[in-house]
């Protein structure tokens, strides 16, 4: 054997223990997400339940801790079915694609230095990427199930995902304008060079158009146009039951789970604390990052249940009008703020 062939030897080798670790890395991801996702719908209905003057969930285990275990098994266990006119194949890929795109955003999130999967330089436009796919399959839901409800959620979800994809993706330049970059980690690594330590401060206004346009994003109230149920009964999944029907229902929180990760990573300094508190606090910095990385997750992961608890539905002229009258201006006019700035300290 010669040195040509040890070398590449090595490189193989070297190559399979680092796919190996990011498979591991992936499977414990992924886990971990769909562990939060089961419990996530437990926390809501108790928080919503409170916040109404109910217990919620309180019969399977203590204070109803196993409701989410047992509504998972029954759509497990529950029948698959597919209507008679239904195009069978677009049917069943529907929710495997608006899965797909929900997961898929996880790969690019740091949950705190150096816990990536992939730490790629236009991470920020990757989870847009990913979020305006989530909504073809809304849409092929829509229309491959042959049906007037899905069909209307359907359009309500296309015409809602390119009103607030626009505001979304403008919010976020005056980040990248401060940040210099697109990679998430760099953003808050960017973050932390400053006294105050997040660009919630200067990016208010961006911050308050992106909260609003992730829940547009999200479907969630008050802008669950494409679901209302006093209206199109589930809006573009109410043909689907059992695991298919599972499948949207932990996306949308999937879904809360990214766009609050986002939230935090480009706005609120990710698992970084400002200097003016950890110089004030020394032992703070004790604390693992990812404790307060998860802290501020779950804070705006509160702030979806807070709102569904307290803010009526939108009529869908109002929910139109504000993307595009408001949101819209609103992200223009902090483009344009965070430039002379930047221009004028640069």
């Amino acid at each position: 054997m010669n040195i040509l062939d040890t070398v590449t030897s090595w490189e193989y080798f070297h190559f399979v223990v680092q796919f190996v670790i990011m498979l591991i890395k992936m499977a414990v991801v992924i886990s971990v997400t769909m562990v939060h996702v089961l419990y996530a719908t437990y926390f809501e209905r108790k928080v919503i339940g409170h916040m109404q003057v109910r217990l919620g969930p309180m019969r399977v285990g203590f204070h109803g801790i196993l409701q989410p275990i047992a509504d998972s098994l029954k759509l497990f266990f529950k029948e698959d079915i597919i209507p008679a006119e239904a195009d069978k194949t677009v049917f069943k890929l529907a929710p495997v694609v608006f899965t797909f795109a929900a997961l898929s955003s996880i790969v690019v999130i740091p949950f705190y230095d150096g816990f990536v999967l992939a730490d790629i330089n236009v991470g920020l436009l990757f989870v847009l990427a990913m979020s305006s796919l989530g909504a073809y399959g809304v849409v092929m839901a829509g229309w491959a199930s042959n049906s007037k409800y899905s069909f209307l959620g359907g359009l309500r979800s296309s015409a809602q995902v390119i009103s607030y994809e626009v505001c979304m993706g403008m919010s976020l330049i005056g980040v990248i304008l401060m940040a210099g970059s697109m990679n998430l980690s760099e953003i808050v690594k960017a973050q932390h060079q400053h006294w105050y330590g997040m660009f919630l401060f200067p990016q208010i206004l961006g911050y308050f158009v992106f909260l609003v346009a992730a829940f547009a994003e999200t479907n969630r109230t008050p802008f669950d146009l494409p679901e209302a149920e006093s209206e199109l009964v589930a809006g573009y999944f109410v043909e689907y039951s059992g695991l298919r029907f599972s499948l949207y229902y932990a996306s949308e929180y999937i879904g809360m789970l990214v766009m609050s990760s986002i939230a935090v990573l480009c706005f609120c300094g990710g698992w970084t604390l400002p200097p003016f508190i950890t110089n004030a606090v020394p032992a703070l910095l004790m604390v693992p990052g990812i404790v307060w990385f998860l802290m501020k997750v779950y804070f705006h992961i509160f702030l979806f249940y807070w709102i569904r608890a307290t803010v009526p539905r939108y009529r869908y002229d109002q929910l139109m009008s504000l993307g595009w009258k408001v949101l819209l201006p609103l992200a223009l006019v902090n483009i344009v703020l965070t430039s002379i700035v930047k221009y004028l300290m640069g």
